[in-house]
């Protein structure tokens, strides 16, 4: 061997290997960023504010329809929305909760 030489060592991973350390790592990220329940009623409560249809509000807070269909009879016990000629509008005890939670989340996300 001269002093030219330059010797490489590899590691070779099956593809099944590869593909699960990328999907570890995209899941994780997917499960950081995931909402939680006070965002997706406020994201529903916000897009409900002048009254919309149920695929207004699923696009404009950005669920499907199978969420939608879970949050929206909780939002209507908790009389947070209400249902009249074929729209959804976000109610006033709606509109407090909006406030307080946008409040809240100033006040957790300030920089001190």
């Amino acid at each position: 061997m001269d002093d030219n030489t330059v010797h490489i060592t590899t590691t070779i991973m099956p593809l099944e290997d590869v593909i699960g350390e990328s999907l570890k790592k995209s899941l994780k990220t997917r499960f950081k960023e995931r909402r939680s329940k006070l965002e997706i009623i406020a994201a529903i409560l916000s897009a409900a504010l002048k009254g919309a249809k149920k695929t207004e509000i699923v696009y404009k807070a950005n669920i499907n329809f199978r969420r939608f269909d879970e949050f929206i009879n909780f939002l209507t016990e908790k009389e947070l929305i209400e249902r009249t000629d074929g729209e959804y509008k976000t109610t006033s005890k709606g509109k407090e909760f909006l406030t307080d939670y946008q409040q809240v989340n100033d006040h957790l996300l300030t920089e001190r």
